[in-house]
């Protein structure tokens, strides 16, 4: 069963260091089976499922980090085979996951060879509120898919890390791994307090950039994270891995995140949003769209659901929205 845990590594003079580990489980693989799934898809190749996967997992992770009341959406896209890979997660750990290939994918492909052939892939991080104030707009960052000598990334992992100092000014270690059964994810980040002796506290504006990457204690858990294999994330259970890595930390666990309360598939399609987006194609798209054809087919790229508006459907949609009141805009 997918699983989340939260620690805290305690009694450090420094900056106080948490962590999180991910586990997916029949999560992923519903997931993967539900593409697989699609006459019109088929299986994703082995690399794209491995990069979905880390994504899942990395996306999890950053979402249990920062604990934000809506949806987590992290991208990658890029002039490769695979334009665009995307990942959802909800505040209750519901995600869904897809990927657009046009194109052959290598069985060795690396991540540049999948998204980045010309160094113009990049990743994004989007975060949409679920209750959005009026004029509010989600929040997105990007970063691209190279270092600053413009060389480029191959592991995800490292884009993250490099989000993250960009854009939050904190140190974090990532550890992804994922195969056609198992997505998992290790995250380390080292946090500021509030008051003195956190990072805004000893030190001014200039010099709180060139403090980053200099905690002792931070170092040393980092270190030992990197340490653990690919196959040691997606073999061993959780005890195990923090015991392996952390087995002289002083190390505080939280309970838990399991079945309803953790990591799950979970996709938003609905009849109603499908109804919703070819509403506002306007009648006389859909009226030339049912002229070709018997119905107006709609596969959700998420999870495979099928929807079907026949003529009488599609009229009815038009018939409702000119009798309702009007309402706000689609969610697809």
């Amino acid at each position: 069963m997918s699983e989340l845990h939260k620690f805290l590594f305690e009694g450090f003079e420094g900056l106080p260091v948490r962590g999180v580990i991910v586990r997916l489980t029949d999560a992923w693989q519903e997931s993967l089976q539900r593409r697989a799934a699609n006459t019109e898809t088929g299986p994703y190749p082995e690399p794209v499922s491995e990069l979905l996967g880390q994504m899942s997992a990395a996306a999890i992770l950053m979402q249990a980090n920062i604990k934000f009341n809506g949806a987590l959406v992290l991208q990658v896209f890029g002039d490769g085979p695979v334009k665009l890979s995307v990942v959802e997660v909800q505040p209750d750990f519901g995600f869904r996951a897809t990927a657009t290939v046009q194109g052959e994918v290598a069985p060795d492909a690396l991540l540049s060879q999948m998204v980045n052939q010309n160094n113009e892939g990049r990743c994004a991080i989007t975060l949409d509120p679920l209750e959005r104030l009026p004029g509010q707009q989600p929040y997105q960052g990007v970063v691209p898919l190279f270092d600053d000598r413009k060389e480029k990334i191959e592991k995800l992992s490292e884009v993250l890390e490099h989000y993250m100092l960009q854009s939050e000014q904190l140190d974090t270690t990532l550890v992804l791994a994922a195969n056609s059964k198992v997505a998992a994810g290790l995250l380390i980040q080292r946090l500021p307090l509030e008051g003195e002796g956190n990072l805004a506290g000893r030190y001014d504006a200039v010099e709180r950039e060139s403090a980053l990457g200099k905690d002792e204690d931070y170092n040393r858990i980092s270190i030992l994270s990197k340490s653990l294999k690919p196959e040691e994330l997606l073999g061993l259970d959780v005890d195990s891995i923090l015991h392996r890595l952390f087995w002289e930390e002083p190390l505080l666990r939280f309970e838990p995140l399991v079945g309803e309360t953790g990591p799950r598939f979970h996709c938003s399609c609905s009849r109603e949003r499908v109804g919703r987006m070819i509403k506002s194609l306007g009648t006389a798209e859909v009226e030339s769209i049912l002229a070709e054809r018997e119905s107006i087919e709609v596969g959700c790229e998420f999870c495979g659901q099928q929807y079907h508006f026949d003529p009488v459907d599609a009229a009815g949609l038009f018939t409702q929205a000119e009798s309702s009141p009007p309402t706000g805009p689609a969610v697809h």
